[in-house]
């Protein structure tokens, strides 16, 4: 039998534009000093730690935990592009329900630089060597940032499938930064028009400015552990991990020469399916989710591959309002990575922080009434999909 695994705790910082932070080692530990202080115990009690970052030295995840204490636990360095975070969770999560450990922490951390996602080493093949053969046999290269251009590339495509206009894309980032102004967590909090959205710098595509994620820092924490821990210290009715998959590149991402496969479409479709199976429950049962909304196309997509809405009707999902307060779920209602920030290490466990918040009724002015079901679509290129279902029941 597989053991419950609950969330004990969770923490964060507040995001901050690159140069604005404090050091990597500081971040990581004043958020898994606060996800141990929501979770009501010492660091001597955890016995593993899941660390993700992106951008660092080996063991940074050590510098960090060292500010917390030195208690000789094994500390685990993850690295899985932009689902770090939830990569670093979902080993977390199956040390617990594998009967490994009682309580561990999972804690993500990232300083990025200024300016749009590079390669860090130009003397290696890319890891994402067959992403970019798609889209190079697909649309070619121009002068933009890569990402933007996959992103961006795939919402040309559905658009182009669907008869998309640009403003649909649009009207996603303004929905993010309305949420966001209710976050105080998040990097952007000043509300943006569709008219902003619009007349802002054309980047690729469908995409403006505003409709692609910042480079940010910051960082997040999750405490988990088994049922008996939690009886032990006085713990019950605490959300837990009702399902969670993590999926890579299938054949389908890089046969049909397609962007939007290209971009993690199956892999996210085919992990949301597992969870769903998983938890016994499908999507209308879900009330609040955080997605990957690292460009506003990626949402929308998003929003298909997850079983939000049927195949082609995400214009009208949205049209609707269906993707906000008031409309069939809330996606996204801490900002996104469009408005709270995207520190590539720590987005996951930030997302995480969230939906638990969602779920114990503890986001405040973000509240999802009657919220019970949580969703997370973590996505990173190269390539690596975790879907997380949360409940609190």
């Amino acid at each position: 039998m597989k053991r419950k695994v609950n969330v004990l705790g969770v923490g964060m910082i507040k995001f901050a534009k690159p140069g604005q932070s404090d050091e990597y080692d500081v971040m990581g530990a004043n958020a898994a000093r606060a996800a141990l202080q929501d979770a009501g115990i010492p660091y001597d009690q955890v016995e593993q730690a899941y660390t993700g970052y992106v951008f660092g030295d080996s063991t940074c995840g050590q510098a960090a935990m060292y500010r917390i204490g030195l208690t000789g636990i094994p500390i685990y360095n993850v690295n899985n592009n932009c689902s770090t975070g939830s990569t670093a969770l979902m080993l977390a999560r199956q040390a617990i329900e594998g009967g490994l450990a009682e309580c561990v922490i999972a804690v993500g951390f990232e300083k990025m630089e200024k300016g749009a996602l590079g390669s860090k080493y130009t003397d290696r093949v890319t890891p994402l060597v067959q992403h970019m053969q798609v889209m190079n046999d697909v649309q070619g290269f121009v002068p933009a940032p890569p990402a933007a251009q996959m992103f961006g590339g795939a919402g040309n495509e559905y658009a182009q499938a669907h008869g998309t206009k640009p403003e649909t894309f649009a009207k996603i980032s303004v929905k993010a930064r309305k949420h966001a102004a209710k976050n105080p967590f998040a990097i952007f909090t000043d509300e943006l028009s569709l008219e902003d959205v619009m007349s802002a710098p054309q980047v690729f595509g469908p995409l403006t400015r505003y409709q692609c994620c910042p480079p940010t820092c910051g960082a997040a924490a999750a405490v988990l552990c088994s049922e008996d821990f939690a009886k032990k210290h006085g713990r019950t009715g605490l959300v837990h991990i009702a399902g969670q998959a993590m999926t890579t590149d299938f054949a389908s991402s890089f046969g049909p020469q397609s962007m939007v496969k290209m971009v993690g479409f199956d892999m996210a479709q085919k992990a949301a399916e597992q969870v769903y199976e998983q938890a016994g429950i499908g999507p209308e049962d879900v009330d609040v989710i955080e997605l990957h909304d690292c460009f506003t196309a990626n949402e929308l997509l998003t929003y298909e591959a997850l079983g939000l809405c049927a195949p082609g009707d995400a214009e009208k999902f949205i049209e609707d309002g269906d993707n906000t307060y008031g409309g069939k779920y809330v996606t996204n209602p801490s900002g996104g990575l469009l408005s709270k920030g995207h520190p590539l290490g720590a987005t996951g466990l930030a997302q995480c922080a969230e939906l638990v918040w969602q779920l114990r009724g503890h986001a405040d002015q973000r509240q999802v009434e009657g919220a019970r079901v949580a969703l997370q679509h973590n996505l990173g290129l190269g390539g690596a999909c975790v879907v997380t279902m949360y409940r609190n029941d």
